[in-house]
């Protein structure tokens, strides 16, 4: 065989390793929610805002082309971990009542040069076969990251093909609307933060009082429980996210499986456990605020975190 044929036959070996990597790569489903913002307990503010933003200009385009605003740009999720983006998101789509695809960093990411970008096309293209159609970009900083910080080229060729993506769309015409979430939006490639692109930025707290109590309702739900006074554990765990609250719940669960593996019989969950859970754990949001508290307040220049601060100044958070 010449080096000439050895070349070929390697070009050929790797177009048909990318071809089976294209047919096999994870697939991205499309849904119809049947959550709405009803579903999401409290938050208010946070809906209104998104209302305001994002999806009357969509129902009431008239409205807002008297003011000389149009329905464009995407909608960007952002706050600690666990405290409910991709629900939130969920309900936007159900609320406008479209479809949505939920795309995850592992249904784009690929080791070939190049098909990172072919992915996220394909995901676009998708969207606009299903459309209407909400597209959830979820950890939107580890997909589109400033390039200024990124070493490798096709890092760089990944933002440039969203920002592409992006300008591609023409919410009116295409009815394809993008979310993205985020913990660190102030990670995000500045071009992506352009007017018509990721323009709306909306906050999403942890849980307070009263969702916490309707979550952790819904985590003990179903389970063996015995005196719960489920309104003074939601008292306690102030500042813990929906996340956090989970975890409290297994941490208890844990503590009554116990019991019952050494007794025999199915022992119930009890105030006592929760209380031992929750005296266990730290909220988790602590020390994303800390993090934010240090970007909004030196490096904040249009003052888009602002409304962190006023939370945290709010809340007691130091």
């Amino acid at each position: 065989m010449t080096d000439r044929d050895e070349l070929a036959e390697r070009r050929r070996k790797h177009l048909k390793l990318i071809h089976f990597n294209r047919e096999d790569h994870t697939f991205v489903e499309t849904e119809k929610p049947n959550v709405t913002f009803d579903d999401v307990g409290g938050l208010e503010d946070v809906k209104k805002r998104i209302r305001l933003s994002f999806i009357l200009p969509l129902k009431q385009p008239e409205v807002f082309a008297a003011y000389g605003k149009s329905a464009g740009g995407s909608l960007l999720l952002y706050g600690p971990p666990g405290c409910g983006k991709t629900f939130l998101a969920r309900a936007v789509a159900g609320e406008i009542e479209v479809n949505f695809m939920h795309v995850e960093l592992q249904a784009i990411l690929s080791m070939y040069v190049g098909e990172s970008e072919h992915n996220l096309h394909d995901i676009f293209a998708k969207a606009r076969e299903n459309k209407p159609c909400v597209v959830f970009f979820d950890e939107l900083d580890a997909l589109g990251g400033s390039r200024h910080q990124m070493r490798a080229h096709h890092d760089r060729m990944l933002v440039n093909q969203l920002l592409l993506e992006l300008d591609g769309l023409d919410n009116q015409s295409d009815n394809v609307f993008i979310i993205g979430a985020t913990n660190t939006p102030w990670y995000l490639d500045t071009a992506l933060r352009r007017p018509g692109r990721f323009n709306h930025l909306v906050f999403v707290p942890p849980p307070d009082a009263p969702e916490r109590q309707k979550i952790l309702e819904l985590k003990l739900a179903g389970k063996p429980v015995d005196g719960l006074n489920l309104s003074a554990i939601a008292d306690m765990t102030k500042h813990f996210s929906g996340a956090d609250l989970e975890q409290v719940v297994q941490d208890a669960v844990d503590s009554a499986m116990e019991r019952t593996f050494e007794t025999g019989e199915i022992q119930p969950i009890t105030q006592k456990d929760l209380l031992a859970a929750v005296k266990g754990r730290k909220p988790s949001t602590l020390e994303w605020f800390a993090t934010a508290r240090n970007y909004a307040t030196f490096s904040d220049v249009n003052r888009d975190y602002q409304v962190v601060l006023d939370y945290m100044k709010k809340h007691g958070i130091k």
